[in-house]
């Protein structure tokens, strides 16, 4: 078979078979572009809560006795629900304090608390879960967090981190469908993350192979007589112009 028939060939079944990823590439990219970025965003769902009063910061000794055993690495004072707390690091992570000087617990009705003081929607609370291993929406975010849902109409979800008792996350069904062309687009259906893993960099390849075989095509796939009609066009013009 000669070398051009081959390559002829050839170019036609994979760019028939990597013309579905440059479909799903199209629309992706599309669906991405005409969602609002701030629906994505989820901005119309959360507030920021009111700054409180500074407060007289408690001394190291003070915040030591509320964690007893503890090594504390350093800690900062924070506002939360319209007071302070103490987030203090130590060497078996992060930790709350009270103003009191009281270890704090970041338990599911903490969680609730802390999500519906950001909350800006119309729903209410409807579940509080406790999450220890991931998930891709809360993905790349430290563990244990409380997934705590709203009943409104975009099936808001706020993540509440389980040590800063922070909402780290915030996901609405418009991000959802931003999420699922986002892993169509970069062809990520495990993690949804990383955009040069070797199948889309294979994918990328094989296309570029595609273009640059179909160029080269160009050149012996058209004839002079294919362009006849053009050539006869240019001689008519410059016939009436002679005129």
């Amino acid at each position: 078979m000669p070398f051009m028939m081959l390559l002829r060939r050839l170019h036609k079944w994979v760019g028939l078979v990597l013309g579905v990823q440059l479909l799903l590439w199209a629309v992706s990219g599309t669906m991405m572009a005409l969602l609002d970025h701030h629906e994505v965003a989820g901005e119309h769902t959360y507030r920021t809560p009111a700054m409180s009063e500074v407060v007289q910061p408690l001394p190291l000794a003070a915040v030591q006795a509320g964690l007893p055993g503890a090594e504390i690495v350093g800690f900062k004072l924070r506002p939360m629900l319209g007071g302070h707390v103490y987030e203090v690091k130590t060497s078996d992570g992060i930790r709350l304090v009270g103003p009191e000087g009281r270890p704090i617990t970041v338990d599911a009705e903490l969680a609730k608390t802390v999500a519906k003081a950001e909350y800006a929607g119309d729903g209410k609370v409807s579940s509080a879960v406790r999450l220890t291993e991931p998930t891709l929406e809360a993905r790349g975010r430290p563990l244990p967090l409380w997934r705590v849902d709203f009943d409104d109409s975009k099936a808001t979800t706020f993540y509440v981190a389980e040590s800063t008792a922070q909402v780290v996350e915030h996901r609405t069904d418009t991000w959802r469908v931003w999420d699922f062309f986002w892993m169509l687009h970069i062809m990520d259906y495990s993690g949804r993350e990383s955009f040069n893993h070797p199948l889309i960099i294979t994918v990328a390849t094989g296309i570029a192979w595609v273009a640059l075989t179909g160029f080269t095509l160009l050149f012996v796939s058209f004839r002079r007589m294919d362009f006849e009609w053009v050539l006869d066009l240019g001689e008519r013009l410059r016939r009436r112009k002679k005129r």
